[in-house]
């Protein structure tokens, strides 16, 4: 449904000239800017709705890598190192808020607890995948994670009451169950690779003894 949309705005895109790192770093630089200059302000609707039409135009860097077919391994490194500095401004641009005039040091706290957390989920997936094993299991991938935060700032920027703080209390305890579930999943994967290899070994030396 999503490749729907995306593939032809991905062809348009290609057509005039634009590259999908173009694409990336458009996307990357309006929702860091966004972030930046509306939440401090306490502009909160304002900035989840540029945030959120920067955050969907950068999902269109696959699709014109595809239309140019210019899927690179750079072009996926810039994307994901991109994504995660996007993802910071945007927890930073709202801790400002909360110290500054929102004047809430709980919810501050709370959102550097979601900050580092996001990171955290990351770099778990990325870490065992240098390690050679599978990590994608988690309740709080990257855009769970963007739909809970820009829908809570955003209804909070509307008035609704209580929904930012359940919002950020939400989002706290699905990034601490996602590193647990990454932890003990990266854990299994290990410990099973090495009794394989074990195993393996063994087999080998009672071949090598039978000889």
């Amino acid at each position: 449904m999503v490749s729907r949309v995306t593939a032809p705005l991905g062809r348009s895109l290609a057509r005039i000239g634009i590259t999908p790192n173009i694409v990336t770093l458009i996307g990357a630089v309006g929702v860091i800017a966004g972030a930046l200059y509306f939440y401090p302000r306490g502009l909160l609707y304002a900035g989840s709705v540029v945030i959120t039409v920067f955050a969907l135009f950068d999902m269109l860097d696959g699709a014109v890598a595809r239309a140019k077919d210019a899927s690179s391994e750079f072009g996926a490194f810039l994307d994901s190192s991109l994504d995660r500095v996007a993802d910071a401004s945007i927890f930073a641009g709202l801790m400002w808020w909360f110290v500054g005039d929102g004047d809430d040091p709980v919810l501050a706290g709370l959102t550097l607890f979601c900050l580092i957390g996001g990171f955290m989920v990351s770099y778990l997936k990325a870490r065992a995948e240098g390690l050679g094993v599978n990590c994608d299991v988690g309740v709080a991938e990257r855009t769970e994670r963007l739909v809970i935060i820009l829908v809570a700032v955003g209804l909070a920027g509307l008035g609704v009451p209580y929904v930012l703080a359940g919002g950020l209390w939400l989002l706290a305890a699905m990034s601490l169950i996602t590193i647990l579930q990454r932890l003990v999943e990266t854990r299994a994967r290990l410990n099973e690779r090495d009794a394989a290899k074990t195993q393996e070994d063994t087999e080998g030396n009672g071949a090598a003894q039978e000889t």
